[in-house]
This record gives structure tokens, C-alpha cells and sequence, in this order.
């Protein structure tokens, strides 16, 4: 798992497989608004988008922010993850 983020494209990016997973962000403040979450077709369905959410929120912890999911996806995820409830905006 190869997760970094994009500052330049404002995206957070996860590569498996030779492609990437991708979440949109924009910094307000101490927030990251995520508007857009996707996976390329072949990685769907394989849990690549849950690893890049985990791995949001772990960054958002380890940088002290929040996150306002707009994107459905990822607001799913947070109903499914309580425990990262605290991060949320």
C-alpha cells in the first residue's frame, strides 16, 4: 500500500496494483472537506477505497484535523468505522 498525498492535484492517492485510488480534498482550516472518493474499475470491490479512508483517517489523526465527508462513499464509511467518529467535522 502506497498512500500519499497529492498536495498539487489536492488529492489524497492510494496505489495497489499499479493504479490509483484517489480522494479529493480542500483544506478549511483544521478541516478536510473530501467531496469525491473513487477507485479504477479493476481495483473495485477489493477494498482498495476502505484502505484509502483508513488511511485518511489516520493521517487526519496524526495531523490533529477533521474531516467533513460530502462524498458518499466516504460518509459511509464513517457510519461503518464509529470508532473514528471523533474526526469527524
Amino acid at each position: 500500500m502506497d498512500f500519499s498525498d497529492n498536495a498539487e492535484k489536492q488529492r489524497f492517492e492510494l496505489e495497489e496494483n499499479g493504479l490509483t485510488a484517489f480522494a479529493t480534498y480542500r483544506r478549511r482550516g483544521d478541516t478536510i472537506v473530501i467531496p469525491h472518493v473513487e477507485a479504477p474499475l479493476p481495483l473495485r470491490g477489493k477494498g482498495t477505497a476502505g484502505r484509502l479512508m483508513t488511511a485518511i483517517a489516520d493521517y487526519a489523526r496524526d495531523h490533529r484535523l477533521k474531516v467533513a465527508p460530502l462524498c458518499p462513499y466516504a460518509r459511509s464509511w464513517f457510519r461503518r468505522h464509529p470508532d473514528r467518529a471523533d474526526l469527524l467535522a
